[in-house]
């Protein structure tokens, strides 16, 4: 390949990293926003405003910083300018795929885990094919290769989780017994302390992490810096004990300038070190490049050049923070990695996004059975002390309305307080650690000493952390295996070979999207199901009959298309609406917790309007089990290759589904509108279901003595039918409710 050619892969790679940055940023937004959002501190713009400015003042600290793409993982001087081209972009191909995919999941990962090896999978790959081509021993793959940044990578991997859950939860546990939920009179007391000594860790969290590659901070001042820790601490706690002392005189929430700092302080650290994750893979490309054009045999002339440092260039980066900016302002995918922490770490329950494992299951028990052993041990003072203080009746009391945050923000607070000593400790030391992997445990182990894990959510929130853990090991794994393959593809189907990963990557981001954007869609038809805010009951009560007349109308579309997928003989159209089972009985369970949220307002006097009306969960579960029914015998049988049904079974079966389906029709106007209705036209109409379902079956009985249809038919036709009867009692009798609770709660409101 001519020189041309690497010409025009530095421009791939140009490209690539304005890919990477956006799926970087989309994942990473987690580790700076989960506390700000999470405790809505401020409004949305607001918070993003400050990370924003926190991304850009990182960016301008990010010189210096483009090492390790370069020479951190191997060594240069063994490697050409069209191997090393060919390495950079099997990375930079690799890391858009990797994250896009952790991103489409909400899944936050370690975007230097990620880069790092993938640069060693990359660099294996081809220093194998170099060792192999030259008939070198293989032994002298530790010549090409810097392994002990990957032990240590490895190593902070486990360090970062453990130590950051203990502390997070111990710090969270003693900060609550101090203030409690209801922390509003104690912070004026000594909050102006607690809050001193938090910003003190959070100002020198910016020094010694975010500003420590400006240009301004010599390697002198830094190793000042560290040298003096104590002593800046202690200057920096009495200055900002005095500074939130002067707001609490004012009635000024404390807590709400040491979030904001806090985002600000991460998001800053974030642009100012993780930024070489993103454009320092290219940016080597670029150095490689230019060093080779300048020699005489730019093909064949090996990169010690690399090996000295090359400062970043400022217009570069930026226009890097630029992006940055625009992406965490309009990423959906950031939001969705951002909402599967903040739903890890809230304090209320709700709907679980993972299922309980066994692992998770085991680690519950476990706790439940530690701690049951040290209540016994405790004294029954003790007990009743660390109960009152840990009261989070409060909690409930003072968030209750719409604009509940997941968390308050004492909690946020200690999670940026933690996060920064404890990154700042590692840095300063020079120990391994992830930035993610801080973040993450420490809102974990906050949210695990808040007891937002209690019994009825436990074993979810524990299998959403295995998940994530489990994600971040596959992170290394992957990235090492696919950088590899990629490279020594590259490699020997040269410029062939990058066409056609092009290609790949865009239909893969292409696929990604449209699945995100599905999964988008149904999380905010989700949203429609959310009562947040329950106030008064019998309002809340008519809302619940909306939702399930929205529940109504999904479920009729979905048998119209499932039953005519089944006369069809189209298994992809079953296995579609198949595939809707679980979220119907996701927002089934939403709305019987909304109708639990009722019945707990309702007051005693209206005991017969509570049971009435709870008789419509019972209804509801049964109404979404009969169209799970139908829809999974009707894919079985089309998926098992099972003989369809004969031509008079779809001609009455159509006739049945008809008549159903119009009987849901005017079950989910008369919910949605919230209005009386004509029951005794409801209820004829299923008199005449039930005498077409009587006929139905006089028929089939005479086709099994002719034996025209076989066992497996007899069966399906039979279930559809009783189903179809099923469903529609089950609807009659929620209209029936409906209006015995929509006259009994107008009465109550009369007598009010």
């Amino acid at each position: 390949m001519g020189i041309e050619f690497y010409y025009y892969a530095v421009l791939i790679l140009a490209m690539f990293a304005v890919f990477d940055i956006v799926v970087g940023v989309s994942n990473d937004a987690v580790n700076f926003l989960n506390s700000a959002i999470g405790s809505r501190v401020a409004p949305f713009y607001v918070i993003m405003i400050i990370a924003g400015l926190g991304l850009v003042s990182g960016v301008v600290f990010s010189s210096g910083m483009m090492e390790v793409a370069r020479k951190g993982i191997f060594h240069p001087q063994f490697f050409t300018m069209p191997q090393l081209i060919v390495l950079f972009l099997a990375v930079m191909i690799s890391d858009v795929i990797l994250l896009d995919v952790f991103n489409s999941y909400g899944l936050p990962t370690s975007t230097t885990v990620s880069v790092v090896f993938e640069l060693l999978g990359a660099a294996v790959a081809i220093s194998l094919i170099k060792i192999f081509s030259e008939s070198q021993s293989i032994a002298m793959l530790a010549e090409y290769i810097n392994t002990s940044k990957a032990l240590i990578i490895i190593l902070g991997i486990l360090l970062s989780v453990g130590i950051a859950f203990i502390v997070g939860a111990i710090v969270q546990f003693l900060t609550r017994l101090l203030f409690t939920f209801d922390f509003s009179k104690r912070l004026k007391k000594y909050g102006a302390l607690w809050g001193g000594l938090a910003l003190a860790f959070i100002t020198y969290f910016i020094l010694i992490k975010g500003a420590k590659g400006a240009a301004f901070i010599t390697p002198e001042m830094l190793k000042w810096i560290q040298t003096h820790a104590f002593s800046m601490l202690a200057i920096i706690f009495a200055v900002s004990a005095i500074f939130l002392q002067i707001l609490i005189f004012l009635n000024i929430n404390i807590l709400k300038p040491i979030v904001l700092i806090g985002t600000f302080a991460l998001a800053m650290a974030f642009a100012a070190n993780d930024l070489v994750n993103f454009i320092g893979v290219p940016m080597a490309g670029y150095h490689a490049y230019e060093a080779a054009v300048q020699t005489s045999a730019p093909l064949t002339t090996t990169m010690e050049a690399l090996n000295s440092k090359v400062p970043a260039e400022p217009h570069l980066l930026l226009l890097a923070g630029i992006i940055m900016v625009v992406t965490l302002a309009f990423s959906k995918k950031a939001r969705t990695v951002t909402k599967t922490e903040i739903d890890l770490s809230r304090q209320s329950e709700g709907e679980e996004r993972f299922e309980s494992v066994f692992l998770a299951r085991k680690i519950v028990k476990f706790f439940i059975r530690f701690f049951d052993a040290v209540k016994k041990i405790l004294p029954q003072s003790a007990l009743n002390w660390f109960r009152k203080r840990l009261d989070s009746e409060h909690y409930h009391h003072h968030l209750a309305d719409e604009h509940t945050p997941s968390f308050d923000l004492l909690r946020a607070g200690v999670n940026l307080m933690v996060a920064s000593a404890l990154i700042s400790y590692a840095t300063s030391h020079k120990l391994p650690l992830s930035t993610t992997y801080i973040t993450f445990m420490v809102a974990m182990g906050t949210s695990f000493a808040d007891m937002a894990w209690g019994r009825e959510s436990a074993v979810y929130r524990v299998t959403g952390v295995l998940t994530v853990i489990a994600g971040w090991f596959m992170t290394a794994f992957a990235a090492f295996v696919s950088a590899a393959l990629i490279a020594t593809f590259i490699y020997f189907t040269k410029a062939i070979g990058v066409g056609i990963m092009l290609l790949v990557v865009i239909a893969f981001i292409a696929r990604n999207h449209i699945k995100h954007k599905k999964r988008f869609i149904e999380s905010e038809a989700t949203e429609v199901y959310n009562l947040k805010k329950i106030t008064d009951a019998h309002s809340s009560i008519h809302t619940t009959f909306e939702q399930m007349g929205f529940l109504v109308q999904k479920i009729r579309e979905s048998l119209d298309t499932a039953l005519e997928g089944l006369f069809q003989q189209n298994e992809y159209i079953i296995k579609n609406e198949r595939a809707k089972n679980k979220t119907f009985q996701k927002w089934a369970n939403i709305i019987t917790a909304n109708i639990f949220k009722c019945l707990r307002l309702l007051q005693k006097e209206e005991a017969e309007l509570s049971y009435k009306y709870a008789n419509t969960i019972r209804h509801l579960q049964r109404m979404v089990d009969g169209h799970r029914d139908i829809v999974n015998r009707s894919y079985l049988h089309v998926s098992n290759h099972h003989k369809g049904l004969l031509g008079v079974q779809i001609e009455e079966l159509s006739e049945l589904k008809n008549q159903l389906l119009e009987m849901l029709k005017d079950v989910e106007n008369t919910l949605h509108a919230n209005e009386e209705l004509d029951y005794r036209k409801l209820e004829e109409k299923h008199a005449a279901l039930e005498a077409l379902a009587e006929r139905l079956n006089e028929k089939q009985i005479e086709r099994i003595k002719d034996g025209s249809s076989k066992t497996r038919l007899s069966i399906l036709y039979y279930a559809i039918v009783n189903d179809a009867l099923m469903l529609s009692k089950q609807n009659l009798k929620i209209l029936e409710i409906f209006s015995e609770v929509l006259h009994g709660a107008k009465s109550v409101l009369e007598e009010d």
